[in-house]
């Protein structure tokens, strides 16, 4: 087993198992420290690996699937900015109510367009690959630019402001809900090129294939806090523990091969439990 760790394939694996995780954890830092709630996480990744599939399955090309998938990512963003912020709803409800949007809305389309309530056909895919897969450029250049951004860049000054002191923006003229907007959309789209991940990875759209990642990525994000390099690289704690998980049901261990699944969940909760958050939250999070 530990031979099977050290080495360069379980590194890659690992790097490719965390790329959704990181994508849906700096989108979920980008629009909450902008002073908006994000439930929605599995929502975006789940719209986005739908969209990223079948798109990429009628153009035949894998590359216009992750833009696909980035366009319905951003797509769930503004609507969810839309019923939280123009139409002030409770903005957990509305997060809760776009994941089942997703759960059930894909498996409509699903039967809509193929006939088939369950998977879409296979398309082109990136498979195993790293390197050569724009995901996990998107992923890396993501971690370290908007972390960057978020100091050092007027956008970032104003999606900070925008959660902690909205009136302040309002007293040099700059719109909050502007600001939140634009934070929602790069967030969103991060997020979608996450959900792209899943599916383009295998080719294939599964119903309900997000498997709770957006869920484990807000919860990197809480531990992080708020700081989206940080979850990005908390993210790749849970995606090693994933992997570890996965090797030990195929390599027989002690471990009962129902309960191995469940090691990043565990692991998650422990490390909650033991450190809690190591930041405050935005002043203005859930706030008009």
């Amino acid at each position: 087993m530990i031979e099977t760790i050290l080495t360069i394939a379980f590194l890659a694996e690992v790097l490719r198992i965390s790329v959704p995780y990181a994508l849906a954890a700096i989108c979920g830092s980008t629009t909450e420290r902008a002073g908006v709630i994000d439930l929605a996480l599995e929502g975006k990744l789940l719209f986005g690996a739908f969209a990223a599939a079948t798109i990429a399955h009628a153009t035949d090309s894998a590359y216009i699937g992750v833009a696909g998938g980035m366009a319905a990512g951003a797509a769930v963003a503004a609507l969810q900015i839309w019923f939280a912020l123009r139409l002030g709803a409770d903005q957990v409800i509305v997060g809760v109510a776009l994941n089942l949007l997703a759960l059930g809305g894909t498996r409509f389309l699903l039967q809509l367009f193929y006939g088939e309530g369950t998977n879409s056909p296979r398309g082109p895919a990136f498979g195993d690959a790293v390197a050569t897969n724009p995901i996990v450029w998107i992923a890396v250049i993501a971690t370290a630019g908007v972390a960057f951004a978020f100091v050092r860049t007027r956008w970032g000054l104003r999606l900070r402001a925008a959660g902690d002191r909205p009136e302040a923006l309002v007293t040099v003229g700059v719109s909050p809900f502007r600001a939140r907007l634009y934070a929602a959309l790069v967030g969103g789209a991060l997020a979608g090129a996450g959900g792209a991940q899943i599916s383009l990875s295998v080719g294939v759209f599964s119903a309900d294939m997000s498997g709770g990642r957006g869920y484990m990525a807000l919860a990197m994000v809480i531990l992080a806090g708020w700081r989206p390099a940080w979850a990005a690289i908390a993210c790749v704690g849970v995606a090693c523990a994933s992997a570890i998980g996965f090797h030990l049901q195929i390599a027989g261990s002690s471990i009962p091969p129902e309960l191995a699944p469940l090691l990043p969940y565990v692991l998650t909760l422990l490390v909650l439990v033991i450190f809690g958050s190591l930041g405050k939250p935005p002043r203005s999070l859930g706030k008009i």
